[in-house]
């Protein structure tokens, strides 16, 4: 490794600025810019009457606060360098628990009063907040949160498993809770997806015990984890179709192929033979392997439409993003960033249509073709530029995966996973107090890679899965050539 010096010095200006990327296709690197600047536009402080005491990420004139889309926007905005506390979109849900520990998943604006409907009595939605704090605490690095956070996840808990829990060890929730609402999921009682999403919920809940060295939160977590990693590898899981099904109220599987059953993949059910048969159905154009990953319908279904038509083929961004983090848990990064790069082409070719004016980022695409996604009787669907959603794919999966910079502020590690040699990387990109950058170039030398920060971190650089080193990188400026990694 090379040292070199440089007088310059970083300013508490440049410090309030958004981590600036790099990349050969310069339409990757203006969407993201230009995520950060209608984020601008969309961070709201709440009214000296309202009930709402944070400041929040919302859309458009949008009268409510959803969960599932507050969830999702932190594991962007956790990239602002703390100009977008992420948190706070957390913290409003928190705010309005209720005594039995309800959360319900939609807040008015206004009043921060429960939004309740028939489709979904109870209100409940995703139950995701422990998978989100797990996140933040890697991007923010502030345990003390988690002290704080743990004793309401844990009444949270206590309401879901009261609640929907019955005698089968199974949760039972209306689509609605799914967020899927028009899935053609006929006759589901016991939704893959949501006991999915609480089996993860059970597993970071154990990782956040283990943060706080708290043996017994750990202990007991783990343990409701494998109890329903059990029960849904036991009754959901389908051999021959290789995939993972809803079942009925008589606990028989409902043979419809959903982007639903790929939550196991994240939260880490299916043994290495079954990963492998649901993988691939990801790379089958036949199921779920679509030009625009992934279909929130398989492609062979006879419900299956190439409009989209709501959840019967549609591509959201939420989706994608999270059958690419359930790649990466299986160690498929190649086909994770592959899938990343296909993805926002589509929503690049769709914002800068040939021959028309501007487009828009959308809440839904198209399966086979750029555009967003269409439904018949639904002018109000899909929404545009419900960042909530795009910033998942322009911001988290363009660091994560495109550049591949996988990053832990307790830890003061960061990852870099390079699947080709290529012009990309990340600069003054906050980690705890300490603004890091991160280039490759090609010089005379070769195929370089420069590295600046301020403090002590330690760097681990995986080129092509062929080459794996960690270095501690001192303060200061230095540069390493990878030919002599």
């Amino acid at each position: 490794m090379d040292t070199y010096k440089d007088d310059t010095t970083t300013t508490s200006a440049t410090a309030k600025r958004f981590p600036t990327v790099h990349f050969y296709d310069q339409g990757f690197v203006d969407v993201y810019n230009q995520t950060w600047l209608w984020a601008t536009d969309c961070w709201k402080k709440p009214s000296s009457r309202s009930r709402i005491a944070h400041t929040y990420f919302t859309h458009g004139d949008g009268t409510t606060i959803n969960q599932f889309e507050a969830i999702l926007s932190t594991f962007w905005l956790v990239y602002s360098n703390r100009i977008f506390p992420a948190g706070n979109q957390l913290d409003i849900f928190y705010d309005q628990q209720e005594p039995n520990g309800a959360i319900r998943g939609e807040y008015s604006e206004k009043d921060g009063k429960p939004v309740l409907n028939r489709d979904n009595p109870e209100g409940v939605l995703p139950p995701l907040f422990s998978w989100a704090e797990y996140n933040i605490y890697h991007k923010i690095g502030n345990k003390k949160r988690i002290r704080d956070v743990i004793p309401i996840l844990e009444k949270y808990w206590e309401w879901l498993d009261t609640t929907f829990k019955d005698e089968s060890g199974l949760y039972s929730v209306p689509l609605a809770a799914t967020t899927m609402t028009n899935s053609p999921r006929r006759g589901m009682h016991y939704p893959v997806d949501f006991n999915a999403q609480q089996a993860m919920n059970a597993l970071y809940m154990a990782q956040l015990g283990d943060i706080l060295n708290d043996k017994e939160i750990a202990f007991r977590y783990n343990r409701l984890f494998f109890s329903l990693k059990t029960r849904i590898n036991t009754m959901m899981w389908n051999d021959e179709d290789g995939i993972y099904y809803d079942l009925d109220k008589d606990q028989q599987q409902i043979p419809v192929k959903t982007i639903a059953a790929f939550w196991t993949l994240l939260a880490e059910l299916p043994n290495e033979e079954r990963a492998e048969k649901l993988i691939g159905h990801l790379k089958n154009p036949q199921t779920f392997g679509t030009e625009n990953p992934f279909p929130t319908l398989a492609a062979n279904d006879e419900g299956f439409s190439d409009r989209g038509t709501g959840y019967r083929g549609s591509v959201l961004s939420p989706f994608t993003f999270m059958v690419i983090k359930g790649l990466e848990k299986h160690g498929k990064y190649g086909l994770a960033r592959e899938c990343a790069i296909r993805h926002l082409y589509y929503i690049l070719d769709t914002l800068h249509p040939e021959g028309k004016q501007k487009g828009n980022l959308w809440e839904a695409y198209l399966p086979h073709r750029d555009g967003p996604a269409q439904w018949q009787g639904k002018k109000e669907w899909p929404r545009a530029d419900l960042l909530a959603y795009a910033g998942l794919a322009t911001v988290a999966l363009m660091i994560e995966n495109i550049i591949g910079l996988y990053v832990s502020l307790p830890r003061k590690t960061v990852d870099w996973i390079v699947p080709t040699l290529e012009i990309m990387g990340i600069e003054h990109l906050s980690l705890k107090r300490n603004l890091i950058t991160i280039l490759s170039n090609r010089s005379g030398r070769g195929w370089e890679i420069r590295l600046e920060s301020e403090k002590l971190y330690y760097f681990t650089i995986n080129v092509l899965g062929k080459k794996r080193k960690t270095l501690p990188i001192p303060s200061g400026k230095c540069s390493m050539l990878i030919d002599k990694l």
